[in-house]
């Protein structure tokens, strides 16, 4: 049964100390973490959307400057002076010092002929009034196309602006290189994965990607971006071959143009994830340390109230044994008692029969020469010698065991000390103790009470018998009483023996209650804890 009870303790203490601290850790390490995952998201989407909006107008400036350019060309040349071979060369040199995106130039008239050019190429003759980018440009004024093939059967775009001249409208054209123009499109660095590409709105690329992705072609991982939409737009995908991307697009070039920024999920959260790992590891610490220290406290918890239950029971058991003792004393003192009144009747007839026999001797009826009468008489008197003896014992039983309120009184320690040894000077002799006292002739009477000093000397003189019994047996053993007068006006009782000693680890517990070196049943532990308490009531130390 009371290992059950120590069971069902265990359980309840070690439920507690798991449950309890364990609720405030992890939800602590869940809020905190689900804030900090938000807020990181926040954070990343929230540096492609600024990265995604300084991009575009990095870009969109990009062809701003190079339409001004040519719009400054446009308008500062007639049709007739521009066609020159000279002039146009010269223009196109400047252009290039502008911009070394310039790859080519050339004018057309209305009908589309293209009557100059200066570039790497030989297009100049060519018609062009069918083609798609010059219906634009004569409909619209300017033009800027996607990237196409034409007649070169190379990837490019143009742009191209017209000018009406005497009733007559005529135009320019320029190629921007599609590689200087993907380098600046390509120029974003978002962690290890991060890149930048511009689709038209077919989906096809309009600037290669670092990932993997021509001119001209369609993606080939088969992502869908989605139709138009203002402003920057931010989302998750998976492409074709099994990526998770973070993708930010907005769109530009009157709404011809995707720009795409996207960044390896794993990459973008790549923080986040060391922080998860982070926060994995502190469970598993936290988790073991919670765990271990439960464990390790409820051990020594229980541990703790075992031994408190086993000093609790051992207490019980002193406590009744010094009941037990308590009524012994009582016990003694009713025997001392009821001895005493049988004793007395006994002396009396001791002292009629010395009478008669004294009488019966002066008569001259018995002899007292006689053998027999001798012993007779020999025999009164240690009837009466033990009868003294016998009632010195129940006197001082008497005495020892009287409930009585402490009474101080002037107590003579010559007299006082030899009453005492006699008490115990029987037992010394019976277990070869030698017992000595020694009270100086000088020493002064003390204030105190003489029964409670009593229980004092006989609990010390006890338990030195015991200890010499236990170092020695019933040879050699040794028990000193001093006396003598101290400073202060103080007298010093000093009982001294030469038996097995206390240990130094014992003797700052000797006076604690129920505190003993004895086997059970031989001791209680309250003897040198009242000896303490009676002498300090005295006054003394």
């Amino acid at each position: 049964m009371k290992n059950n009870h120590y069971d069902r303790m265990r359980k309840i203490i070690l439920t507690c100390m798991i449950v309890v601290p364990a609720i405030p850790f992890f939800l602590a390490l869940y809020i905190g973490h689900f804030y900090f995952t938000a807020a990181l998201e926040r954070g990343t989407l929230a540096s492609m959307q600024r990265i995604v909006h300084d991009h575009r107008g990095m870009i969109e400036a990009f062809l701003q400057e190079r339409r001004a350019d040519l719009e400054f060309v446009i308008q500062s040349y007639a049709f007739e002076v521009l066609r020159q071979p000279d002039t146009l060369h010269m223009v196109f040199t400047n252009l290039q010092k502008t911009s070394n995106a310039f790859v080519d130039i050339g004018v057309f008239d209305q009908e589309g002929l293209h009557v100059a050019y200066q570039g790497p190429y030989s297009l100049a003759g060519k018609q062009y009034g069918s083609e798609p980018w010059f219906l634009s440009v004569m409909n619209k004024g300017y033009y800027i196309s996607n990237i196409f093939l034409g007649f070169r059967n190379v990837p490019h775009f143009v742009i191209a602006l017209t000018r009406e001249e005497n009733g007559r409208q005529w135009a320019i054209r320029s190629t921007i290189d599609p590689d200087a123009f993907s380098e600046i499109v390509k120029n974003v660095r978002i962690g290890t994965t991060g890149e930048a590409f511009i689709l038209d709105a077919e989906g096809r690329f309009q600037t290669e990607r670092r990932s993997g992705g021509r001119l001209m072609e369609q993606d080939p991982n088969g992502v869908r971006y989605g139709s138009w939409h203002e402003g920057i737009r931010t989302f998750i995908a998976s492409d074709g071959a099994g990526q998770t991307y973070v993708n930010a697009t907005t769109w530009l070039k009157e709404n011809q143009w995707m720009l795409v920024v996207r960044q390896n999920r794993a990459d973008a959260f790549a923080a986040l994830n060391r922080a998860r790992s982070l926060i994995i590891l502190i469970t598993i610490i936290g988790g073991a340390a919670i765990l271990l220290t439960a464990f390790f406290l409820t051990d020594q918890i229980v541990r703790r109230l075992k031994g408190v239950d086993a000093e609790k029971e051992e207490l019980e058991e002193k406590l009744i044994r010094t009941h037990r003792l308590a009524e012994l004393g009582e016990m003694s003192a009713g025997f001392a008692h009821e001895i005493n009144n049988p004793l007395q009747i006994v002396r009396s007839e001791e002292a009629l029969m010395k009478m008669n026999f004294d009488e019966m001797v002066e008569e001259g009826t018995l002899d007292p020469e006689k053998e027999g009468v001798k012993e007779i008489r020999d025999s009164l008197t240690q009837i009466k010698l033990q009868l003294n003896r016998c009632a010195g014992i129940t006197q001082a039983i008497l005495k020892f065991g009287r409930k009585t309120e402490t009474k101080v009184e002037r107590v003579d320690l010559k007299a006082f000390i030899p009453e005492v040894v006699s008490m115990v000077s029987k037992k010394a002799e019976v277990h070869g103790i030698a017992l000595e006292q020694r009270v100086a002739p000088d020493t002064p009477a003390i204030n105190g009470d003489s029964g409670q000093l009593q229980q004092v000397l006989l609990n010390l003189i006890n338990n030195a018998m015991d200890a010499i019994l236990d170092a020695h047996g019933t040879e050699n053993g040794r028990l000193e009483i001093v006396v003598h007068g101290w400073r202060e006006n103080r007298v010093e009782i000093r009982v001294t023996d030469n038996g097995c000693g206390i240990t130094p680890e014992n003797q700052t517990r000797i006076f604690s209650p129920f505190f003993t070196t004895k086997p059970v049943g031989k001791g209680t532990g309250l003897g040198l804890s009242i000896c303490y308490g009676i002498i300090g009531n005295m006054g003394g130390v």
